[in-house]
């Protein structure tokens, strides 16, 4: 709802509007709440596209932002149904120039999801050299990601990786079940699996746990006496 104006022609009293909390402008999250100290700037050859649920843009404890301000060659993109010809540019249209000045080069895309039967991506070529691909992350929770893929064919039709089962240390939300990663999580250790020992993933996860610190400090003690 929007407050009342006064009279027709005459601005709104604004001396009684709340005051807007100051937002970074790099996080895009509240000043206080900044996850710029967390961000950890990575080397990686392999660009990342992550497609972010709209519902998943202002849940405080996303980790997508924070994964798009630690890798240079990435693109942080919004959406569900997204439109054909967009989608199609995004997946394998040229990044002219990335935020690092890479020069543009042909990537394949790879779908970072779990196959299961009935899948129709064609099987993922684990020969291409990283600097060849082009890793697409879905940011939203399973049933999110799912629908996602069922109004966007050209999604379900890549070629997909699937990770390694390994621990997550997200502490701050709840997996339904065991193995569950992050957006983050999940990305830094398929680059892992894809670029080896060059990807540094240790620093990466480092960077996580700082930000899952971060937000801890907002969360309400629960073992603290009523």
């Amino acid at each position: 709802m929007f407050p009342e104006s006064g009279a027709e022609g005459t601005p709104p009293d604004s001396s009684h509007a709340p005051a807007r909390r100051a937002v970074c402008g790099n996080c895009l999250r509240p000043r206080r709440a900044c996850i710029c100290g967390c961000v950890f700037r990575a080397g990686h050859a392999a660009q990342v596209l992550i497609l972010q649920h709209p519902l998943e843009v202002h849940q405080a404890k996303g980790s997508a932002r924070l994964l798009h301000l630690c890798l240079p060659h990435s693109r942080l993109e919004t959406g569900s149904a997204f439109d054909a010809g967009r989608l199609d540019a995004l997946l394998h249209g040229p990044w002219t120039e990335d935020r690092a000045g890479a020069a543009a080069c042909a990537r394949q895309p790879v779908l970072l999801y779990p196959s299961g039967p009935g899948d129709a991506g064609a099987p993922f070529d684990a020969s291409l050299a990283p600097h060849r691909l082009r890793l697409v992350i879905l940011d939203g929770t399973w049933r999110k990601s799912r629908r996602m893929l069922h109004e966007n064919p050209q999604l379900a039709a890549l070629p997909r990786l699937s990770l390694d089962e390994t621990a997550s240390r997200y502490r701050i939300r709840k997996a339904r079940r065991a193995g569950q990663l992050s957006t983050f999580e999940a990305a830094s250790h398929a680059l892992a699996q894809l670029e080896g020992n060059a990807f540094p993933l240790d620093r990466m996860l480092a960077a996580f746990d700082a930000f899952v610190a971060s937000q801890q400090a907002f969360l309400p003690d629960r073992d603290a006496a009523p």
